[in-house]
């Protein structure tokens, strides 16, 4: 599964791709904890489980590291820290062991594979901070960071949505008449990939819309789903668009030309080459902004047309001045790049829309929350985080004493509940309360009517 598509997609932003390490402001809870919950933390537990003791203290900048109590870090997560310093030796003792095997005549280590073999490890440690980092800051801070993230850049997301969508319908004027005036089947599809693009710019406007302003009596859930679902119709919309010119350019080529090449219209490379240029021009400025799923579709796109305005306007060349089977065959090859590209993008939204796992550091956080929620949970049973649409489903069945009262499990479940659906990328959050961890799985992945 691609990165992207493991990764929540929300129409905010990301707000942990912008970590601030900060230390927390709030206490969580003391450490009382079973051997059933600090399972649950395993794969957290073997990332630092390899690094060494941390020391608080000043890096070489003189900024103090953050300190954890025994209530804001109940399982010692901050000590497992290393510092940059600590970092930035491992390649110096690595290079301190090459050189002494080497000077008792041992076999030497590729030094290219050495190297790349430290800056894994560095990179392991380094993940490792943000990881812990990201465990210990309150949930407060990752919705104050989302929230100030996304009015910081809310006029830069405005100016690519509406951008593009101005820009799209100028370029469709303008490749209409490069492919008219010169009859380049290269030409034509992009024509009609530049025709779905102020479509697809207002397919995502309007879903947009659409989710802000939601009638709770009839979508108790919410409408966010329909952002991918639109997607979706887009992506099969232009592979429908693709086919049509594959047939087309097969007749052509089979019907044949009386002539050595076809004829060659200098105004209709330049306004595709204007668009290819424009094109760059806004896939460059979205690429910064590609957390965002209105963003992130809008980049794909523009990476698609710099690539398909490439190819159409050397194959339209290629044809007017070495052999004219060389337009339509370019053609053909831009709708099958074509459909490849929307299908790709279409098994995505797909996969957000059936409900895939969420990544590991996002299942991290929500067991880390959960754990360390209340004292009165003594282990937790079950994580699941899982897409569906643009946003996440969370489900965490946390185990209490049965002897503690209705109130007590309903306040300590429905506090956690609306903490989890506080994090940005979670849509709802779904807590289960109970009392051993011996019984069989609440749901089965298989329904026999």
């Amino acid at each position: 599964m691609e990165e992207h598509l493991r990764q929540s997609i929300s129409n905010h932003p990301h707000a942990f791709q912008h970590f601030h390490s900060n230390p927390p402001s709030s206490p969580h809870r003391s450490d009382r904890m079973s051997p059933r919950a600090e399972a649950t933390t395993s794969a957290l537990e073997t990332e630092s489980a390899v690094a060494r003791q941390h020391r608080h203290g000043t890096d070489e900048e003189g900024h103090e590291y953050p300190r954890y109590s025994s209530d804001s870090d109940p399982f010692r997560l901050a000590s497992k820290l290393k510092t940059e310093e600590e970092i930035r030796q491992i390649k110096a003792n690595t290079s301190r062991k090459r050189d002494g095997l080497a000077n008792q005549g041992s076999k030497m280590i590729d030094r290219g594979k050495q190297a790349l073999t430290n800056r894994k490890l560095q990179g392991f440690y380094e993940n490792q901070n943000e990881n812990i980092q990201r465990m210990l800051k309150p949930v407060e801070e990752h919705v104050r960071a989302a929230r100030e993230l996304n009015n910081e850049n809310s006029l830069k997301y405005k100016i690519a949505v509406y951008g593009s969508f101005a820009a799209n319908i100028i370029l469709c004027a303008i490749q209409v008449y490069g492919a008219a005036s010169s009859g380049s089947l290269s030409l034509f599809t992009t024509m009609a990939d530049a025709i779905f693009d102020p479509m697809s710019n207002l397919t995502l406007l309007l879903c947009n819309k659409a989710v802000n302003h939601v009638n709770p009596a009839k979508f108790p859930a919410g409408k966010a789903r329909i952002e991918t679902a639109g997607n979706i119709c887009f992506c099969f919309l232009m592979t429908a668009v693709s086919f049509i010119i594959i047939a087309f350019s097969i007749r052509e080529v089979v019907q044949g030309s009386d002539t050595l090449t076809s004829t060659f219209h200098l105004p209709s490379i330049i306004a595709v080459a204007v668009a290819f240029v424009t094109k760059l021009s806004l896939f460059t400025y979205c690429f910064a902004l590609r957390e965002v799923s209105q963003i992130r579709i809008l980049w794909e796109d523009h990476r698609n047309d710099c690539l398909i305005n490439g190819i159409g306007i050397a194959t339209s060349i290629l044809g007017s001045k070495v052999r004219w089977w060389i337009d339509p065959m370019g053609a053909i090859l831009l709708s099958v790049l074509i459909s490849g590209l929307w299908l790709h993008s279409a098994y995505g939204e797909f996969q957000l829309l059936i409900g895939v796992t969420a990544d590991t550091k996002m299942q991290q956080l929500i067991t880390y929350i959960s754990m360390t929620h209340s004292p009165l949970i003594t282990a937790i049973d079950t994580v699941r985080a899982y897409t569906s649409g643009p946003r996440l489903l969370v489900e965490v069945d946390i185990v209490m004493e049965d002897s503690e009262s209705l109130r007590a499990t309903h306040d300590v479940a429905e506090e956690l509940q609306i903490k989890l659906e506080s994090l940005p990328d979670v849509e709802r959050a779904y807590v289960h309360v109970d009392y051993e961890t011996t019984h069989k799985p609440e749901h089965f992945l298989k329904k026999e009517l």
